[in-house]
């Protein structure tokens, strides 16, 4: 059975901190809008701030769905599961907030990632997240699967951009600046890092 938590601690603090993959979701305030849902697994890329509080890089990509949306309405649900071990499903239920390169707030919080290297990424912003709702359930369906390791893919394609190069990426790209439905993005030009 499901139970609520207050804060984000002990043994589910540990349980999050474990898991090499989670998910985000978002959705627009638009009964039509196209919602989101978004794999994140770069490891040291995710990091719990305080008990109320997480937060992970965002990096390059061929959209911006999950930035969109937390500029319209910031409601964000991410979802952790056992695919080893006890079984075991964590939700945490917030508001999330874009802190882009050149926000002041963006370089401390880049110290909650010391194990790894932004750079060859294309870090485009931090996201930060306030619980409002802490929960966990059984995931007794969910499956065994086994984590072997980070895919290098990423890093090897976008390690050869720069902030010039990256921001070119980033306007061929139908839904960068502006969502699937419309909504404002990841601004652009890029803004530049502040670190």
């Amino acid at each position: 059975m499901g139970k609520t938590y207050e804060r984000i601690d002990g043994r589910l603090r540990t349980f999050i901190e474990a898991q090499p993959l989670f998910f985000t979701a978002t959705a627009p305030l638009s009964t039509d809008g196209t919602i989101n849902l978004s794999p994140k697994g770069i490891t040291g890329s995710f990091a719990v701030l305080d008990e109320r509080t997480v937060a992970y890089l965002d990096f390059a990509g061929s959209n911006a769905e999950t930035i969109a949306h937390l500029r319209e309405n910031g409601r964000i649900t991410l979802m952790w599961c056992a695919f080893q071990g006890p079984p075991n499903i964590v939700r945490v239920h917030g508001h999330g907030e874009p802190v882009f390169r050149d926000d002041p707030r963006f370089k401390k919080l880049l110290t909650h990632f010391p194990g790894v290297d932004p750079t060859p990424h294309g870090l485009r912003a931090i996201i930060v997240v306030t619980a409002e709702l802490v929960r966990d359930t059984c995931g007794y369906a969910v499956p065994f699967m086994s984590y072997d390791e980070d895919r290098d893919l990423h890093a090897k394609r976008f390690a050869r951009e720069d902030d010039t190069s990256l921001n070119t990426y980033f306007t061929k790209k139908e839904h960068i600046a502006t969502s699937l439905d419309g909504l404002p993005g990841l601004p652009l030009p890029l803004p530049p890092t502040t670190v």
